[in-house]
């Protein structure tokens, strides 16, 4: 279980999980399984009718962004964006590394009919950047991990409002107010889990999950909306005990799955002129956006004062952290179904897209992440022969 906590090996098997999926979908059982994949599982005509890939990107990723949710809930009361003043340089830098990668996009498929795919790039998966820190990152100073961690938390928040109020569907808002009423009772009930009857409690609290996430798919907001809402209401005790419980299973089995799904998908047999501008927006906007938006933001905000001098960051550090920043990988492979959700063509081609830009940005977040460690251990390693 150590092993799948750390920070490293999680990131392997999403990494070695993509690459199965890619390449079994262009194997000569790639159809079969894709069309696997879209076997319906559930009561039918009711709205847990779902396919194999929907129970995945609906269901089970659902308890990965509970497990986000906790996290984000404890950051912000009692971690690093606890206050305006610890937020708001990684703040800046999140917005930089959201609104460049958009314009990036957004220049590159101008007038192409595909525009609607400019959330894909904004995500940072934040297992990714920090297992990519972990195996790369000996010697880093802790502000550069903290930096990093608040950005890619505050990522996650950017990920989420997209999903809830772009991707929303139909909405039916008498399904989503006894969602919101569950979730209500969900916040108070696990409050009592401190004291007598315990059990009961546990079963009674699973019950209200499962009835939320149900109550939310059925209203037509992206079903993990649930987990999101469930991770930030529950107690925070609680909430940090399930989380540190379920963080194994969500890193071997959760996210793995989910990559598998996700890169089910076929490489086009055409020429590189003739791929979707989907996939090449994505392709540039993911590692170079963000390098750029982070980095750029970043220094602009030291610039100017926000967060105090405790928080600066050498420009180098910025473009490491840049660099992890494009490596979108989870959210933006569910944006990306979810932008193209009625274009099977143009959504495959965003995944690749998504999973190409991911992998470019790994590289170069090796290196990067590599030189300013190489750097900082000779700072390190020179710190004695300073006077005092």
């Amino acid at each position: 279980m150590t092993l799948l906590r750390s920070a490293r090996f999680p990131a392997i098997l999403l990494l070695i999980a993509a690459i199965a999926g890619l390449v079994i979908a262009n194997s000569p059982i790639g159809a079969a399984v894709i069309e696997f994949s879209f076997a319906h599982i559930g009561i039918a005509d009711t709205v847990v009718d779902l396919s194999l890939a929907h129970w995945v990107s609906d269901g089970l990723l659902a308890i990965f962004f509970f497990s986000v949710s906790v996290e984000l809930q404890y950051e912000l009361t009692r971690g690093e964006l606890r206050s305006f003043r610890r937020a708001i340089q990684p703040a800046i830098a999140a917005a930089g590394g959201v609104i460049v990668p958009i314009a990036v996009y957004l220049a590159i498929t101008a007038g192409s009919g595909v525009e609607s795919g400019w959330p894909v790039p904004t995500a940072t998966d934040i297992a990714f950047a920090l297992g990519v820190l972990a195996v790369f990152g000996r010697g880093l100073p802790a502000s550069v991990r903290v930096f990093l961690l608040a950005l890619a938390i505050l990522d996650d928040i950017v990920g989420i409002v997209f999903i809830a109020v772009l991707f929303a569907t139909d909405v039916n808002i008498g399904m989503l107010a006894l969602a919101l009423l569950a979730v209500v009772a969900f916040a108070i009930l696990s409050r009592m889990l401190g004291g007598r009857g315990r059990a009961p409690i546990a079963v009674l609290l699973l019950i209200l999950a499962l009835t939320t996430w149900v109550l939310v798919l059925a209203s037509g907001v992206h079903a993990t909306i649930a987990g999101v809402l469930l991770g930030l209401a529950m107690a925070q005790g609680p909430a940090l005990r399930v989380r540190h419980a379920i963080e194994p299973w969500v890193n071997a089995i959760v996210l793995p799955i989910f990559a598998f799904m996700a890169a089910l998908v076929p490489i086009p047999q055409v020429a590189a002129s003739d791929l979707s501008p989907a996939f090449w927006g994505i392709l540039i906007a993911l590692p170079v956006g963000k390098i750029v938006g982070i980095a750029g933001a970043g220094w602009l905000a030291q610039r100017l004062g926000a967060g105090g001098g405790d928080q600066k960051l050498a420009f180098g550090d910025l473009i490491a952290a840049g660099a992890l920043g494009g490596i979108g990988f989870t959210v933006s492979l569910l944006l990306a179904n979810l932008a193209f959700a009625g274009d099977a063509f143009v959504r495959d081609q965003a995944i690749l897209g998504v999973l190409a830009g991911s992998f470019v940005a790994l590289i170069l977040a090796g290196l990067t992440v590599s030189w300013r460690a190489r750097h900082h251990r000779g700072l390190a390693a020179l710190a004695p022969e300073v006077p005092a």
